[in-house]
């Protein structure tokens, strides 16, 4: 455990760097202790207090700057990777359109204290044409914030902080056991609800070539569109209602239980769009199924949309 303490004190603002860098890239390694520790270190005079914090600011600039550019130019597929990548439940996409529709770019200032959103926001921005200069400027922002009140506590409590790093580094290895089977426990409470969801959502889907036969031979099934109205203004499934999401929970649907249903979204394992159709069976409706791949596949398949 010494051995990471020295490595922090000899390479701190490249530690730094590299932590928040991946970290904003997607990564579920948290950068906000690195920053609290180098931040106690400030008292020893080890650091400077305007650089620690500007190289935070910049390292997360670049990674969301890439993401920004990702959205901008493959738009829905970014953040479909982004959320496959991630340990956080599948709905991260519906619940960071909701957020980033709700408030716009106003949104990047506290993107970063919410694990898993920052990235996606930042892809989000991008996708919805945010201007570059407006991003820069609140992402900057919001880089700052974060960054800053790490330090600001690292520096306040540094006594205290000295006093764990003492101990644990007094631990050698069984300090270092320590971090990992916490860290170890993190990433498996995650993933363990991911599977609990997944597996609750369990039901047939539809692939995009039966969709498109049903529209050629003229069998329009009901087509809803359980997106944010942000991502349905970039385009829909031609003919697709759209669900309002955020009421999703008391939608009706008027029609038959017979009738040919299709849901679709845009998240990884149609999450929003199987929870939509888990409802809509227990309204009675028995031919209702998620479409496999969402909007996304629709597209990539060369399939037009409206808007």
């Amino acid at each position: 455990m010494s051995f990471l303490f020295h490595l922090i004190e000899q390479y701190g603002l490249l530690i730094v760097f590299a932590n928040v860098f991946v970290e904003q890239l997607g990564a579920p390694i948290p950068a906000y202790p690195t920053l609290v520790i180098t931040g106690a270190m400030l008292g020893r005079g080890e650091l400077s207090a305007p650089l620690l914090l500007a190289v935070a600011i910049g390292s997360a600039l670049l990674a969301d700057t890439i993401w920004y550019e990702a959205g901008k130019r493959y738009g829905g597929r970014v953040m479909s990777t982004l959320c496959r990548i991630s340990i956080s439940p599948d709905t991260c996409v519906r619940q960071t359109a909701s957020v980033y529709a709700r408030w716009g770019a106003w949104s990047l200032l506290v993107a970063k204290f919410i694990p898993g959103f920052a990235s996606l926001a930042s892809a989000l921005a991008g996708m919805v044409g945010t201007p570059r200069r407006t991003f820069i400027l609140f992402d900057g922002l919001g880089a700052a914030l974060w960054a800053g009140s790490a330090i600001a506590l690292g520096s306040i409590f540094s006594s205290g902080i000295d006093e764990l790093l003492i101990a644990l580094a007094e631990l050698g290895k069984w300090g270092l056991l320590l971090v990992a089977v916490v860290f170890a426990v993190f990433i498996g409470k995650k993933l363990w609800q991911r599977h609990t969801l997944l597996r609750s959502l369990h039901m047939a889907r539809v692939t995009v070539a039966e969709l498109k036969e049903l529209h050629d031979q003229g069998l329009t099934p009901t087509v809803l569109d359980v997106r944010t109205p942000l991502l349905q203004q970039q385009g829909r499934i031609p003919g697709a209602i759209a669900v309002p999401i955020e009421g999703m929970k008391g939608f009706v649907l008027e029609g038959r239980p017979d009738d040919e249903v299709i849901v679709y979204c845009a998240c990884p394992n149609e999450i929003s769009a199987a929870q939509l159709a888990s409802q809509l069976r227990r309204q009675g409706f028995q031919r209702v199924r998620p479409l496999t791949g969402g909007i996304d596949a629709w597209i990539a398949a060369g399939h037009p949309v409206e808007k």
